[in-house]
């Protein structure tokens, strides 16, 4: 697949993806994506969270690839009974620890804890060893019940534009890599 063959859905935190985030920028260079806006950044909701992320999936027309960074993750993967056969493939990127009784804000813990049954469509999640909100090990032991191909970023932060991650190119060349892997 090509990504002008798929609807790609970008799917930002808590707090939503600046404008020198990696969200942003491949939300504009990517011809097919589009933005999955909240109404609240702030203070997210858990249900309005996935309905909205379901809505948003139900509207697309084209295979949905899913692009998901930190709590756009956790809502991304609590959603999946309600996604149908209309995702072919999701790209997640620092996932947070959503059971961890220390995340704050405390009310992000009502999107946890994370599901834990293979996903029914293929998968990459990027983590980092020193990201402040998941630990390594976390991360990993999660994309592997998922079934999720897992990508160790190395001492990456959160993956984000104040890790030093706005442009992030080697992201850019794995999701493009991944997308060709996909069945349209």
């Amino acid at each position: 697949m090509k990504a002008k063959d798929a609807d790609i859905l970008i799917i930002p935190g808590y707090m939503n993806s600046g404008a020198h985030h990696w969200q942003t920028r491949w939300e504009a260079k990517l011809s097919t994506a589009r933005r999955v806006e909240q109404a609240e950044w702030s203070k997210p909701v858990f249900e309005d969270w996935t309905k909205r992320l379901v809505a948003e999936v139900a509207r697309a027309e084209k295979p949905v690839v899913l692009v998901a960074h930190s709590l756009g993750v956790a809502t991304a993967v609590q959603a999946v009974p309600e996604f149908g056969g209309k995702i072919a493939g999701a790209f997640f990127v620092a996932p947070p620890d959503i059971a961890n009784p220390d995340v704050r804000p405390r009310h992000l813990m009502t999107f946890g804890p994370y599901r834990r049954d293979p996903l029914p469509f293929p998968s990459i999640t990027v983590a980092s060893r020193n990201d402040p909100f998941c630990s390594f090990d976390v991360a990993e032991d999660i994309a592997a019940a998922w079934g999720s191909l897992f990508i160790d970023a190395g001492e990456a932060g959160h993956i984000n534009a104040e890790s030093g991650h706005g442009p992030w190119p080697e992201g850019t060349l794995t999701f493009a890599k991944f997308v060709s892997t996909l069945e349209p």
